[in-house]
């Protein structure tokens, strides 16, 4: 495959992210990731078995995603990737950018990690207010 075809892929597998969380598609969503996937905001990092809770914990909205930034290295790849989130009852807006890697499966690219980032009216750039999800207890 052409790295123009890999970076298409790419582009429409964080395009189904986007979509998918939007539209509250919890197992299309966690279809984007690999198998071994997690996801890191808040001061921590969430394994996909606890995935759904947090999706659900969070406000819900529209999350509008830019065209990312990707590198790709063989079966491997990183990137990154703006965000703007709108909380659909008041329309309040978070902003920030996604860091991303990604790994060529039997089922194609697939996110492996995803951190988020929040930019700060102060201009600080930071991954949200720690424990702001509590992880159900084991």
């Amino acid at each position: 495959m052409a790295a123009n075809d890999d970076l298409i892929e790419i582009q429409q597998l964080l395009a189904r992210y986007a979509v998918t969380i939007t539209k509250g598609d919890i197992e299309g969503l966690i279809g984007v990731f690999t198998p071994d996937g997690s996801y890191s905001a808040f001061g921590d990092t969430y394994t996909l078995d606890v995935f759904p809770e947090l999706v659900d914990a969070a406000p819900k909205g529209l999350f509008l995603t830019g065209t990312p930034l990707i590198e790709l290295d063989g079966d491997s790849g990183t990137g990154t990737q703006p965000l703007c989130f709108v909380e659909q009852s008041t329309h309040d807006m978070r902003i920030g950018y996604y860091t991303d890697t990604y790994r060529r499966t039997d089922k194609g690219w697939r996110l492996a990690t995803r951190a988020m980032t929040f930019i700060r009216r102060s201009g600080i750039h930071d991954s949200g207010i720690p424990h702001a999800f509590e992880r159900p207890s084991a």
